[in-house]
């Protein structure tokens, strides 16, 4: 197996690199040890040295395709090692392992030596019937591990200890997935994981290895999903790391104009087989180690484009490793869900290899996030004027499967936070933010929301501290948090909200033109029901407003924005509706109902 999965790894096709590269306890001529492997082509020598050696260094032996290798007897878990590697110019330089399964924590850098085997699954039955959600509800919360909840507001919790507080909170609120900003290793916390070196190492900021899958497993026990971010775009600088791994450009780019990123870290070369197999296998390695249920693959417009700039022409190499990755993990894991963060508009980014389309499952739609916050900071008096940025993103819906995101991208480095960006007074920012999140959980995609959010946190997000908690001590604040709960809810329960998301039958418009009031109505429809959407973008109230409707029959208020239980003015729909033979909207049936001002309100018609 060895010998088939160095062939496939020189070829560019393989998954399972790490099953040979890396420190692995194994037992060979009846002494157990650990058999050290590393790929170095241009190294002259390579030493391993550790806790078990004192640290004074072992030859390993050297392949004909430049992967050393050599078995230590005696050397036992959680043993700590480094690689010493001379290179063609005679000059020693220290590296840690690629393949490694552990390393110490930062600032240290050492690798450690872990069993991954032996942990007691109990998620059969949820990786058997795992799927990709198309025509169901996914509702993604993405959060920072080291930062959501700290214990005693101080400390990072491990990943045992998140189990007795996430996963409680996840299922309260609603939410159908977690999405994990990055876990492999990286030296720098305020890189929050997206500069990495250890792209098999879980971090050890937050535990061990099997605490992180009692994490995963519990998770699944509950049916929740995991999701993690994963960047295959760029690695850190750090002498230790990746770069010039054996005195060559083994991993990046040999032409520095290419190998240097815009977030000064090293470009990966994806032209390079050996590179293509060292992220393949590191993406598999999740899948199967840790049974993650998906990727979200970071900046994949600075895989598709040289630098992310259109201008400077597509990364062909690139994009050919984006199809097969998506291909083979697709193979080999169906269920899993594969998302691409990209902001460009590169065609058939969700579209299948076998059409020419680079296999994602999901994509962000940076157009419905920009559009959207940029129309709720307007002065209500000039929504009318920009009334086509709400409609826009139902003209190119269809194009893409399309995920609407409010991520942590939207909450630092100044931006403000997603309440601080609406328009008005304090008050009036409370009102618009839940009109702004039924508008997001009635248009046609699946959601994510960044940790936080849900708070109407007026803080940025900072990986050094914990969310607000305190915030809901706050009346106004305790009732948004029960109303993103509430809604969470409703969207799960009420299947046309998620069933037909990506299907035309499944959304319309009833009046996408009414500029004038800046009020917007639509339908979403399934085979059981259909719901009415009204979203009013002005502070004027409406005691009489006559709204078509597509079905004749009973419509019912399942959710307003403006309910006194989250500190509306509970100026609301009270009863039940009966349709009347009034023609509106251009539908023979129309019912007349009351809008708040900045109400969000959502009818069901059951059929």
């Amino acid at each position: 197996m060895r010998q088939e999965i160095i062939k496939q790894f020189h070829e560019g096709h393989c998954l399972d690199a790490h099953k040979v590269y890396g420190a692995h306890l194994e037992k060979e001529k009846d002494q157990t040890g650990v058999r050290f492997s590393v790929y170095a082509p241009e190294a002259q020598r390579i030493l391993v040295s550790g806790s078990f050696n004192n640290w004074e260094g072992i030859d390993l032996h050297r392949d004909h395709d430049g992967s050393w290798s050599i078995f230590i007897p005696g050397v036992t878990e959680w043993s700590l090692y480094k690689y010493k590697i001379q290179k063609k110019d005679g000059f020693w330089i220290e590296k840690s392992d690629p393949y490694a399964f552990a390393c110490e924590v930062r600032p240290k850098v050492g690798n450690l030596v872990v069993d991954l085997s032996g942990f007691n699954w109990n998620d059969k039955t949820w990786i058997s019937k795992r799927r990709k959600h198309f025509n169901e509800p996914m509702n993604i919360y993405e959060l920072h591990l080291g930062s959501w909840m700290k214990r005693d507001g101080l400390f990072w919790m491990n990943y045992e200890e998140l189990v007795h507080h996430l996963i409680p909170y996840i299922k309260d609120m609603g939410y159908t997935h977690i999405e994990l900003m990055p876990l492999i290793e990286h030296p720098f916390d305020g890189s929050w994981g997206y500069q990495a070196h250890g792209y098999f190492s879980l971090t050890s900021r937050y535990g061990t290895p099997k605490q992180f899958m009692h994490l995963i497993n519990q998770c699944h026990i509950n049916n929740i999903g995991v999701i993690l971010d994963f960047v295959p775009v760029h690695f850190v600088k750090d002498d230790f790391g990746l770069r010039y791994f054996d005195g060559s450009a083994l991993y990046e780019y040999q032409n520095e104009k290419d190998a240097n990123s815009q977030w000064d870290t090293q470009n990966f070369d994806l032209w390079k087989e050996e590179v293509r197999s060292f992220l393949m296998s590191s993406a598999s390695f999740w899948m199967e180690t840790y049974h993650i249920d998906g990727l979200r693959v970071d900046a994949v417009s600075n895989l598709i484009y040289w630098h992310g700039n259109k201008q400077n022409g597509s990364n062909d190499g690139a994009v050919a490793f984006i199809r097969r990755l998506n291909y083979y993990l697709n193979v080999r894991y169906p269920g899993v869900t594969m998302i691409a963060e990209d902001s460009s508009d590169f065609p058939k980014v969700t579209h299948p290899t076998t059409d020419m389309g680079l296999g994602f499952d999901y994509k962000w739609d940076m157009g419905w996030m920009n559009d959207t916050l940029k129309y709720y900071a307007l002065d209500p008096i000039y929504r009318q004027f920009h009334h086509h940025q709400l409609t826009f993103s139902m003209a190119y819906f269809y194009s893409e499967n399309f995920i609407l995101p409010l991520s942590h991208d939207e909450v630092v480095h100044g931006k403000g936070t997603i309440i601080n960006k609406m328009w008005g007074s304090y008050e009036q920012k409370f009102s618009q933010v839940r009109n702004l999140y039924l508008y997001m959980m009635t248009h046609p995609g699946k959601k994510l929301n960044f940790m936080g959010n849900e708070l109407a946190q007026f803080k940025e997000f900072d990986e050094s501290t914990e969310l607000d908690w305190f915030l809901l001590g706050f009346d106004a604040h305790n009732k948004f948090h029960r109303y993103i709960r509430d809604l969470n809810h409703v969207y799960f329960y009420h299947t046309a909200l998620s069933n037909q998301d990506y299907a035309h039958p499944g959304f319309k418009w009833i009046d996408a033109d009414n500029a004038s009031q800046s009020i917007y109505s639509y339908q979403r429809e399934d085979e059981h029901s259909t719901v009415v959407v009204v979203l009013n973008m002005t502070p004027n109230a409406f005691e009489h407003f006559r709204l078509g409707v597509p079905h004749a029959g009973l419509y019912t208020e399942i959710m307003n924005t403006e309910k006194d239980i989250y500190n509306g003015n509970n100026m609301c729909n009270y009863f039940p509706l009966n349709s009347e033979d009034y023609p509106s909207h251009g539908y023979p049936q129309s019912i007349n109902i009351r809008i708040a001002p900045f109400a969000g309100i959502m009818f069901e018609y059951r059929r």
